[in-house]
C-alpha cells in the first residue's frame, strides 16, 4: 500500500513537474514571439520602383456613370484601382485586404458610391491567382468588407438590379484546380448578406457571364462553362457548357439549345444589344479552338450561326468575352489576342487596329455620350482611344507588372534589376539612379521580348545576361550592343524533342561564371555561356502520356475538348541548384514530384520522390531548390501543390543532401504558397521566402518567420534576389513590379536578448557621396511632367539609419491614459491639478540621431519616430541650414535641411533619448563612411577647400539672414516711435525732427540692402545688391563639388564688405532710435516693445 502510494505520489510529481516545464517553455516561446512579430518589424519600408512602362493584365474596367473622370480598374493580379481625374493620378484601393487577384468590378447603379469586387481573375490560364469572394464597399473603395462566397476562388461578373441594390446577380466560375467550391449563378435579394444558387453543378461547371435585359431586369441570360486545369492538361468545355434564360430574376433556369451546336461548349461570350434587347449574341468556344459567334433575335428562343470568329493565341479560355457597342448597333468586340470587331453583327468580323499597343485584349468600358471613345484593358496595361481605335493612347502610369523570376548585376555605381514578366517580355532598369527624381520609365528597356521568364547575371560581368522567353527559348544578351543570340540547348540527332517548362530554370556557376546549366526533361551544362551544350543526365521526371492521366477525375477520351495549346510542357525540370561548396553537388527539381541530387558532376543520379518528404503529397512542384552557401551538404526546397488545388506551403530543410528532411514551414500561415527561398550569404540562418502574399524572413532558420509588412500591398511575390554587395533584397511581385528592402544587413545581428535592450541602432553602409542630378528641372520627383507622369523614388539620399525601440516614449499623459483604460468601466480618480498642469506643460518625447564628424564636431541633429519597434531615418549628408531664425519660428525644424553638404570622410552616429526633459544615450555610437562617387571631367579645388569655402559661405548666408532679420525689426521700431510720439506730451519740434532724419536713414540702409523699389516696381535693374550677389554664388556653387571660381571668390569679398558696411549703419541707427525712445518715455509716451 505504501508503495502503491508512493508511486501515485510520483506520478502525480511528474506530471505537475513536467506541466510546469511545459508551461514556462510555452511563455518563454510566446515571448520570443512576440519579440519576433510581424509588428514590430512594420516600421520597415520596402521600395516599390514599379515599373510602369510596360504596366500589367487588367481583368476589368468600371467607369462612374455621372463622372466619367472616375474609372475603377480591376487588375487580375494586382488588387483594385481607382482614378479621380482619367488615369492622371491613381490609388490603389484594395492593398489592406487579404488577397490581390480580382476578376470584376460593378459600380451600383443607384448608389454610385457602392462599388462591388468579385475576386480570382476570370481567366483560364497556368498563371492565375485566386479569390476568397464578393466585397463591397460602401464609400468609393475607402473601406470593404467581405460579402461571402469564399471557396469560389474566381469570379468573373457582377451585375446588380438597376431599381434594387439590395440584388446582386454574380457569376462565379468556381475553382480551376480542382472540382466543387462555390461555383454557379448566385443571387442575393439582402444586399449580400445571403446567396442562392440556382445555375451550375457541385463539380466543373461554373458560370463565366450573364447579362440582364435593361428594360425587364427579370429576364437574365447566363453562359455556364466547365473547365478543369491540372499541372499536366487543360479541358475548357463539357456538357456542362451552354447558354441559359431565366425569366424570374434568375430563380429558375431554361438551357437553350435551338440553333446553338449539339457538340460541347466551351468558354461562352455573351452580349445583349442595348439598342434593341431583344438581340443577343454569343461567342461559342468549340472543340479544337473552333466556334463561331451566333445571334438571336428572340430573346434567345432560337439561334443562328453569323461566323467562326473564336479567339485564339493563347486560347478561348484567356479571351472570348463579347461586347456589345452602346452606341452603334450591331456593332460587337470580341477580345482576343488581337481584337476582333463586326459591325454586321458577327457576320463578319475583321481585326483591330493594334498598332502601338499591346495585345492580348480583357476588358472594355464605354463612355455614355463619346461613340469614338474606348477604354480597353490589356495584357499590358490600359489604352484609351479617342477615335474609334484608329489610334491608342497608352496609360503609362500603372505599376502593375507581373514578374515570373529576377535577377541583379553588379553594375557599379548602382546595380541593374532584370525581370522575366507575364506577357510583357524581359526588362531591365537600375535599382536607382543619380539624379535628384527618381526611377522614370524612360530609365528602363526591353531586352528580349514575347512572356518574359528566368533572366541570369554573370558575375563580374554586367554587360552579359540572359534572358528567356516561354518554352525555354533562351538567349544571350550582350548589353554592350543590344544583339542577342540564341542559345537554346538543341536535341542531338534521331533524338526527341526537349520538353522545356513554361519557366524553365537557368543557373549560373558559382564556381566558373562562363558556366550555365540549363533543364528540360534533362539537365544541361555549357562551359562557354551557351555556345556548346552538353547533356548530364537522362530524363529526370516520370516521362508520362500526359493525356492519359485523370482530368475531372477521370481520363478522358481522345475526343474530349482538350487545348493542348493552353498546357505548358509537363514531365519537365522547374528548378536547379548547384552546391556553391562543393561544383559536383547538383540539384534537379521537377513538375511531377521529383528531386534529383548528383554528388559527382551528372555521372550519377539519385531520386527522391516528393511524397516521402514528412507532410508533402506526391504531386507537389518543385517550385525552388536551393543549396546551402555555407555546408555542402544541406538543401532547401519550397513546393507547391496548388495546381491539384491545394494552397499549403511547403517549405523543407536537408542536411544529408535530401536523404532525409524536416520541415521548416513553422508559422507560415496557411493558403500561402511559396515561390521561392534565398539564404544571406554572411548569416546562414537568415533566409528569405518569397509567398502568394508577401515576403517573410527568418533569423533562426526557419523556427519562426516574420512577415515584412511595412507599407506592402497584399501581393504574390513569385521570386527574391540578394544584391551582395549592398545587401539589398529584390522581391519580384506577379502584379506590383519590383520591390527593394535597401541595405537588409541589420537582420544579420539581431536576437532575441538584443531585442530586449532598451534601443539599438544597427550599423550602416557606407554613403556616396554626389550632387543628385536635375534631370527634369531643378523640382524633384515629377520636375514639370505633370501629375501623371510616372517616378519610382530612389532610396533615401545620403546615410540611412537603422534603430530599434523596445517600448514606444510617451508622455506622462499618455501613460496615465493607458491606465485608465484598463480600467474597463470603473470610476477613473481625477489625477489632481498640478499633474494636469504638468501634463500641459510636459514636451513630448524624442529620439535624436546626433551626426559628428572625426573631430567631435555636430554635424547634424535629426529626429526619428518614437514608437516601438524598427525604423528608419537618413541624413542627407548636409549640414543644417545656417539662416537667422525669427522669434515667431514655431515646430521642429532639425530633419529640413537648407545647409551644404559634408566632405566625404568618416562619420559617427548616436542615438539619444529626450523624455521628461533629460537626455540619456540609447545606443552604441557607430560610425560610417561618406565616400565620394564619382570625380568631374575638369578638375576643380580640393574637397578641403571645397568644403572650407562651403562654410563661409553657409556663415555669410547668416549674416545676411540675420541682417534682414534686424532691418526688419528696426523699421517697425521706428514705426512705433511715431505712434509713440502721437502719444507723448510733447509739442511737435526737435523729437519730430530726429525721427524723420532716423527714418529717412533707415530707407537709405534699405535701399543700400534691397536696391531702388522705385526701379524695380517697373523692373528696371537696380544696383547690385547683397542678395543679388548671394544669389549669384548660390548658383555657382549650390549644385557643384568643383569648387568656388575666381569670381565667386572676388563676389564673397564684396558681399562681406557690403554687410559691414550695412551692418555698422545699422549699428548708429538702432542707437540712435534707443536714446530717442528713452527721451519718448521721458516725454510720457507708452511703452515700446524692444
Amino acid at each position: 500500500m505504501k508503495t502503491k502510494f508512493t508511486q501515485l505520489f510520483f506520478i502525480a510529481f511528474l506530471f505537475i513537474f513536467t506541466f510546469s516545464i511545459d508551461a514556462q517553455r510555452s511563455k518563454v516561446k510566446q515571448e520570443v514571439l512576440s519579440v519576433f512579430s510581424d509588428s514590430v518589424f512594420s516600421g520597415l519600408k520596402l521600395r516599390n520602383i514599379g515599373p510602369a512602362f510596360m504596366s500589367g493584365r487588367i481583368a476589368d474596367v468600371a467607369i462612374h456613370p455621372k463622372n466619367e473622370s472616375i474609372w475603377y480598374v480591376a487588375v487580375g493580379s494586382g488588387g483594385v484601382w481607382k482614378t479621380v481625374n482619367a488615369g492622371t493620378t491613381w490609388k490603389p484601393i484594395f492593398d489592406d485586404q487579404i488577397l490581390y487577384s480580382i476578376g470584376c468590378v460593378t459600380i451600383d447603379p443607384i448608389d454610385h458610391n457602392v462599388i462591388w469586387v468579385g475576386t480570382g481573375e476570370n481567366v483560364g490560364g497556368r498563371h492565375m491567382g485566386y479569390g476568397d469572394g464578393v466585397y463591397r464597399s460602401e464609400d468609393g473603395g475607402l473601406s470593404w468588407k467581405n460579402m461571402g462566397l469564399k471557396n469560389s476562388e474566381h469570379i468573373s461578373k457582377i451585375i446588380i438590379h438597376p431599381e434594387d441594390s439590395n440584388v446582386i446577380w454574380v457569376a462565379a466560375q468556381g475553382p480551376l484546380w480542382k472540382k466543387g467550391g462555390e461555383r454557379g449563378l448566385y443571387k442575393s435579394v439582402d444586399g449580400g448578406k445571403t446567396w442562392k444558387k440556382s445555375l451550375g453543378d457541385d463539380e466543373w461547371v461554373g458560370v463565366t457571364e450573364v447579362v440582364i435585359d435593361p428594360r425587364n431586369p427579370d429576364q437574365l441570360y447566363a453562359a455556364t462553362w466547365q473547365r478543369h486545369r491540372t499541372v499536366a492538361a487543360y479541358m475548357g468545355g463539357g456538357p456542362g457548357s451552354g447558354l441559359h434564360r431565366s425569366v424570374d430574376g434568375g430563380e429558375t433556369w431554361e438551357k437553350l439549345k435551338n440553333g446553338l451546336p449539339k457538340s460541347w461548349m466551351g468558354k461562352i461570350g455573351l452580349a445583349i444589344s442595348p439598342q434593341q434587347p431583344d438581340i443577343l449574341y454569343a461567342a461559342i468556344e468549340l472543340d479544337r479552338r473552333t466556334g463561331g459567334v451566333y445571334r438571336s433575335t428572340d430573346r434567345g428562343t432560337t439561334w443562328e450561326k453569323r461566323s467562326d470568329a473564336v479567339a485564339g493565341a493563347t486560347g478561348p479560355h484567356y479571351y472570348q468575352e463579347l461586347y456589345a457597342s452602346p452606341h452603334h448597333f450591331e456593332r460587337l468586340y470580341l477580345v482576343d489576342s488581337r481584337m476582333q470587331i463586326s459591325e454586321d453583327g458577327g457576320k463578319t468580323f475583321t481585326r483591330m487596329n493594334a498598332k502601338h499597343k499591346h495585345g492580348d485584349n480583357h476588358a472594355i468600358a464605354f463612355k455614355k455620350e463619346d461613340p469614338n471613345y474606348l477604354l480597353v484593358g490589356t495584357d499590358g496595361g490600359l489604352y484609351e482611344t479617342f477615335d474609334l481605335t484608329a489610334n491608342w493612347k497608352f496609360v503609362d502610369n500603372l505599376p502593375v507588372t507581373q514578374y515570373y523570376k529576377v535577377a541583379v548585376d553588379d553594375a557599379e555605381p548602382f546595380y541593374n534589376i532584370y525581370g522575366g514578366t507575364q506577357d510583357n517580355s524581359t526588362q531591365g532598369g537600375p535599382s536607382r539612379t543619380d539624379n535628384l527624381h527618381g526611377i522614370q520609365n524612360s530609365d528602363w528597356k526591353i531586352v528580349l521580348n514575347w512572356d518574359g521568364h528566368q533572366p541570369a547575371t554573370e558575375p563580374g560581368n554586367p554587360n552579359i545576361m540572359y534572358a528567356e522567353r516561354q518554352q525555354g527559348n533562351l538567349s544571350r544578351v550582350d548589353l554592350t550592343t543590344g544583339e542577342v543570340v540564341d542559345i537554346q540547348p538543341q536535341p542531338g540527332a534521331n533524338e526527341n524533342f526537349e520538353r522545356f517548362n513554361w519557366d524553365a530554370p537557368i543557373l549560373v556557376s558559382a564556381h566558373d561564371p562562363k558556366r550555365i546549366y540549363f533543364a528540360s526533361q534533362r539537365l544541361w551544362r555549357s562551359d562557354n555561356r551557351g555556345d556548346k551544350w552538353t547533356p548530364i543526365s537522362g530524363d529526370l521526371t516520370k516521362d508520362q502520356e500526359r493525356i492519359e492521366l485523370p482530368i475531372m477525375g477521370k481520363k478522358q477520351s481522345w475526343d474530349a475538348p482538350w487545348d493542348f495549346l493552353a498546357m505548358s510542357n509537363y514531365n519537365t525540370i522547374t528548378s536547379i541548384a548547384e552546391s556553391p561548396k562543393k561544383e559536383e553537388i547538383l540539384y534537379a527539381g521537377t513538375d511531377d514530384g521529383i528531386i534529383q541530387v548528383t554528388e559527382d558532376g551528372g555521372s550519377n543520379w539519385r531520386r527522391i520522390n516528393v511524397g516521402i518528404l514528412p507532410g508533402v503529397p506526391a504531386t507537389a512542384f518543385v517550385n525552388d531548390i536551393k543549396a546551402d552557401l555555407f555546408d555542402a551538404n544541406t538543401v532547401y526546397v519550397a513546393l507547391d501543390n496548388h495546381k491539384y488545388g491545394d494552397f499549403t506551403p511547403y517549405l523543407l530543410k536537408s542536411m544529408d543532401n535530401g536523404r532525409t528532411w524536416k520541415s521548416i514551414k513553422s508559422n507560415l500561415p496557411k493558403r500561402t504558397l511559396v515561390w521561392r527561398i534565398v539564404q544571406d550569404h554572411v548569416q546562414p540562418n537568415l533566409l528569405f521566402v518569397a509567398t502568394e502574399f508577401g515576403i517573410y524572413f527568418t533569423i533562426n532558420g526557419g523556427d519562426n518567420w516574420i512577415k515584412l509588412k511595412g507599407n506592402m500591398p497584399t501581393i504574390s511575390f513569385r521570386d527574391l534576389a540578394i544584391q551582395r554587395r549592398e545587401n539589398d533584397l529584390v522581391g519580384a511581385s506577379f502584379g506590383r513590379g519590383f520591390f527593394v528592402f535597401d541595405d537588409y544587413s541589420f537582420l544579420r545581428t539581431i536576437s532575441e536578448s538584443k531585442l530586449k535592450e532598451e534601443a539599438v541602432l544597427f550599423p550602416t553602409r557606407d554613403a556616396w557621396w554626389y550632387i543628385p542630378r536635375p534631370n527634369l528641372s531643378f523640382d524633384d520627383e515629377k520636375g514639370s511632367q505633370g501629375a501623371s507622369h510616372y517616378v519610382a523614388p530612389n532610396p533615401d539620399f545620403g546615410a540611412v539609419f537603422t534603430y530599434y525601440l523596445k517600448n514606444s516614449l510617451k508622455t506622462s499623459k499618455e501613460k496615465r491614459q493607458e491606465i485608465e483604460k484598463k480600467n474597463k468601466g470603473k470610476d477613473i480618480a481625477f489625477p489632481g491639478w498640478d499633474k494636469v498642469e504638468a501634463e500641459r506643460t510636459e514636451n513630448i518625447p524624442e529620439v535624436i540621431l546626433t551626426i559628428t564628424n572625426n573631430t567631435g564636431e555636430v554635424i547634424r541633429r535629426i529626429s526619428g519616430p518614437v514608437k516601438s519597434g524598427f525604423h528608419r531615418i537618413a541624413w542627407d549628408l548636409r549640414y543644417p541650414s545656417s539662416e537667422a531664425i525669427p522669434l515667431k519660428t514655431e515646430g521642429n525644424s532639425s530633419n529640413t535641411s537648407q545647409g551644404f553638404m559634408a566632405v566625404p570622410g568618416v562619420y559617427t552616429a548616436t542615438l539619444s533619448k529626450i523624455e521628461d526633459g533629460k537626455v540619456t544615450q540609447l545606443s552604441t555610437p557607430i560610425t560610417f563612411t561618406v565616400k565620394r562617387m564619382n570625380n568631374g571631367a575638369l578638375k576643380g579645388a580640393t574637397l578641403e577647400k571645397v568644403a572650407e569655402f562651403w562654410r563661409s559661405f553657409e556663415k555669410t548666408i547668416g549674416k545676411v539672414s540675420a541682417l534682414d532679420i534686424q532691418v526688419n525689426r528696426q523699421e517697425k521700431r521706428i514705426k512705433a516711435l511715431k505712434i509713440a510720439l502721437q502719444r507723448a506730451n510733447s509739442t511737435p519740434g526737435d523729437l519730430d525732427n530726429r525721427l524723420n532724419t532716423l527714418e529717412k536713414r533707415m530707407m537709405d540702409l534699405r535701399r543700400d540692402l534691397y536696391g531702388n523699389s522705385s526701379k524695380q516696381q517697373v523692373g528696371e535693374k537696380t544696383k547690385p545688391t547683397i542678395g543679388n550677389r548671394v544669389f549669384a554664388i548660390y548658383r555657382g556653387v549650390d549644385r557643384s563639388t568643383y569648387g568656388p571660381t575666381s569670381t565667386h571668390l572676388e563676389t564673397m569679398q564684396i558681399i562681406n564688405n557690403q554687410i559691414g558696411m550695412i551692418t555698422s549703419k545699422l549699428a548708429l541707427i538702432k542707437n540712435e532710435s534707443i536714446a530717442l525712445l528713452k527721451v519718448l518715455e521721458e516725454a510720457g509716451a507708452p511703452f515700446v516693445e524692444d
